[in-house]
């Protein structure tokens, strides 16, 4: 049984730091440990994470990097996709070289460069309800870093069922969003955001998308991840920030709980749980 999160991301399966930092690891962190409420604890509880990256596009790429370069323990790389020529206006994870390699052996690469130290994971593949139910429960976290409603709303689920944190983004345009969902029970999910999904029909490959808001966004997801694993700050656990990057104007919603819910309403069946 996982404990609830407090408002500092207590409790968040609470992943336990088995041994002190070596010296290099104090060295390769050590802007981490000189922040305030951080310190040693903090990085030690990012060393013991482990955390569910799906899609390794525009988004999913600063947060593999950011995530990676912080020393989150094990990273499991979701994505069913190959890269592309047109990737590579946004997605920074990829090179010009890797064009046609799948994003999941890209990143690998990538991320094993940046710091050889994490246990990097492949899920190559389509995620289904089931799969995702199983890659939520071995996780502590999970950023949802996909493109579709329809993915988004089936991560959305395995992490209500497994009672774990929600960090989701998205970008299109020259708008993006950012919110982050605790897992326990009687708090909002993303389902009570968008309680109708749609069919989810605009794409950045038919809307197109400014390629710097994909970094806005998914930087501030790891960001929002670092904080939830290493207890640091205040989450946005409830909350949606909506940015405007033509006019650098952010706005702030607060995500009330849907006792209707399909997903995470009192009368919704949570399979797995």
């Amino acid at each position: 049984m996982k404990k609830g999160l407090g408002a500092r991301g207590e409790g968040v399966r609470d992943a336990q730091p088995s041994r002190a930092l070596t010296d290099a690891e104090r060295e390769r962190y050590s802007r981490h440990l000189l922040l305030s409420g951080f310190d040693e604890a903090g990085q030690q509880r990012l060393l013991a994470s482990r955390v569910l990256i799906v899609g390794l596009g525009g988004l999913g790429s600063p947060v593999a990097m950011y995530l990676a370069a912080s020393g989150v323990g094990e990273l499991l790389l979701a994505d069913f996709d190959a890269v592309d020529l047109s990737n590579l206006q946004r997605q920074i994870l990829h090179t010009t070289s890797r064009v046609g390699a799948t994003k999941v052996d890209s990143a690998t690469a990538a991320l094993h460069a940046l710091n050889p130290e994490v246990s990097l994971v492949p899920v190559k593949g389509a995620l289904n309800a089931a799969r995702l139910g199983e890659l939520a429960r071995r996780v502590d976290l999970v950023c949802d870093c996909s493109d579709n409603f329809a993915t988004r709303d089936a991560v959305n689920a395995a992490c209500v069922a497994a009672g774990i944190p929600l960090v989701s983004g998205a970008a299109i345009r020259s708008e993006g969003q950012i919110a982050c969902f605790s897992g326990r029970p009687g708090e909002p999910c993303y389902r009570c955001l968008y309680p109708d999904l749609g069919d989810g029909g605009e794409t950045c490959a038919r809307e197109g998308v400014l390629a710097p808001l994909t970094g806005i966004i998914g930087s501030m997801q790891a960001a929002e991840a670092i904080k939830i694993l290493a207890r640091l700050g205040e989450p946005l656990f409830g909350r949606l920030l909506l940015l405007d990057a033509l006019t650098m104007e952010w706005r702030s919603l607060r995500i009330p709980a849907d006792p209707a819910c399909a997903v995470c309403g009192p009368s919704a069946a949570h399979p797995g749980t």
